[in-house]
């Protein structure tokens, strides 16, 4: 099969969902990936590491250059794989541009495999070229491959899934199912939202066309080989009580007000992009429409209604399955250009829309802007929330000196989230500042070690320690510079003395996982 369908003859269909009469000159006769989709990958790879050491680090890239120092086969809040690439990365220098090099990468490689999918959906050069642009100027992948968090590789694992996926039904190459499951695995050792995406895909196999394959080795197979490499995880989780699952609560609890529900399905579209949201509905249409594709089209149906009832606000966990539903809405987008009398016109709409869609992304989710406009034009707080992390540290350091010179050192500093943690232990060396702990995820399970209770510098949580000492008391209210808004203004430092009990007492009342 090669993801065409038979037209009936006579019926004549100009929309962008449907295929008309003589659509294409030339039909798809191989796999290949274009040379401009790899130019657009190549561009978008480029311009993500142009703009990598502008502002600073991200809280969640803090947060792991700490848990690289901690390695271990799981952690609270995700599995081992990022933690373990920022370390990896981490040779090259702690810096924003060492760890976002990966991320940057896998974006590109995910541009591609968009184009990959249009191929195996049936597109023509022109339609696989497209599905490459649509991906590569789509917000939710130039935002989230600036950062080096869980999400780039997240997104690179469901992308090479479903490539391979759809290779193995669609071109009939069953050992293309080992690549799947080496991946799936590789994917559940980053982040356990891409069982989703295996079970969403299960699921469209068995109500479709393909579920005969089922009746094969190669399927189970590769499920096999996905969980023999999630399996020192999935240890590490049960050993430690299962924390992820508290964490999906806390997510759930976190993310479904009544704002969420609203918005939930809106965002989704805007996160396609300009471009993308045409496209997106083409392609769905196109995926329910087409047998052979089907499966993907339940999948992704599946993923959608998940998310939209459990965790409504975070919007881009069914950004996984993006890049497949662009490649199919650029085939229909291909037939649709092809059908006009003057396609130029309709290629250059589609070009306005994706340039007009990357500058206002890039003016949103990448630190394109000068610092001192940040905070009037963005509304990204993934960006917002990485400026300022240097100051705050320079900050509880001359409150540290401050307290010293009183004749109170502070023994140990106790921070309210690990993002704070995390930029006192990348950025407190020079300071020399004393040890820093959190209750917050896996700091709270890296525990108290040899620290000093007796005077302890608090940031972000004097309510928090308050119950439990005999003096608190406020000294500074810290704001991030040039007026930027985020989730850190108007951080409390104080400090708190008089403990009721030691450290390793007090411990177990201090955790929390959100």
């Amino acid at each position: 099969m090669n993801g065409i369908r038979t037209r009936r003859s006579g019926a004549r269909r100009t929309g962008l969902t449907d295929t008309p009469p003589g659509a294409l000159a030339e039909t798809a006769t191989d796999d290949r990936v274009p040379g401009p989709a790899w130019i657009f990958a190549a561009a978008f790879v480029a311009l993500e590491l142009a703009v990598s050491d502008r502002y600073g680090f991200q809280q969640d890239e803090l947060y792991f250059l700490v848990a690289g120092h901690h390695l271990a086969f799981g952690y609270v809040d995700q599995p081992p794989l990022a933690p373990l690439l920022t370390r990896i990365t981490g040779v090259l220098g702690v810096s924003p541009t060492a760890i976002r090099i990966i991320p940057a990468l896998a974006g590109g490689a995910i541009v591609v495999i968009a184009a990959r999918l249009a191929a195996l959906f049936g597109a023509g050069r022109a339609g696989r070229i497209l599905a490459a642009l649509a991906t590569a100027c789509a917000p939710v992948l130039l935002g989230a491959m600036h950062v080096g968090n869980t999400t780039p590789y997240d997104l690179l694992a469901w992308a090479v899934v479903l490539a391979c996926v759809a290779t193995a039904l669609l071109r009939e190459r069953p050992r293309w199912w080992l690549g799947a499951g080496a991946t799936a695995g590789i994917g559940l050792e980053n982040e356990y939202l891409l069982g989703t995406l295996v079970a969403a895909l299960v699921i469209g196999i068995i109500v479709t066309e393909h579920r005969g394959v089922l009746r094969q080795r190669w399927p189970w197979i590769g499920g096999g080989i996905a969980l023999v490499i999630w399996a020192p995880n999935l240890a590490w989780q049960a050993t430690h009580g299962w924390p992820q699952l508290t964490m999906a609560a806390a997510l759930h609890q976190q993310n479904t007000s009544a704002a969420d529900y609203i918005g939930g399905l809106p965002a989704q579209l805007v996160y396609a992009g300009l471009l993308g949201i045409p496209l997106v509905i083409a392609g769905f249409i196109r995926l329910w429409r087409t047998p052979e594709q089907r499966f993907i089209a339940v999948a992704g149906t599946l993923i959608v209604i998940y998310v939209l009832a459990w965790v409504p606000g975070k919007v881009y966990y069914t950004d996984g399955v993006l890049p497949a539903v662009l490649a199919a809405g650029s085939v229909s987008a291909e037939r649709w250009i092809a059908a006009a009398r003057r396609p130029r016109v309709r290629w250059w709409i589609l070009g306005v829309a994706a340039a007009v869609s990357t500058v206002l992304v890039a003016l949103n989710a990448l630190p394109v802007l000068p610092l001192a406009r940040v905070h009037t034009v963005t509304s990204n707080h993934s960006l917002s929330d990485s400026i300022g992390w240097p100051q705050l540290t320079a900050e509880v350091a001359a409150q540290d000196a401050v307290l010293t010179r009183a004749g109170r050192p502070p023994t140990s500093i106790f921070t309210g989230a690990y993002a704070e943690a995390g930029a006192l232990d990348v950025y407190g060396g020079p300071y020399h500042l004393p040890p820093v702990l959190s209750g917050h995820n896996t700091f709270w399970m890296w525990g108290p070690g040899n620290a000093s209770d007796t005077t302890v510098l608090v940031v972000d949580a004097l309510g928090q320690l308050q119950p439990y000492f005999a003096s608190c008391r406020l000294l500074v209210t810290f704001n991030p510079p040039y007026q930027v808004q985020s989730d850190w203004n108007d951080l409390q430092i104080g400090v708190c003395t008089g403990p009721s009990a030691s450290w390793p007492v007090l411990w177990p009342h201090l955790r929390h996982y959100d």
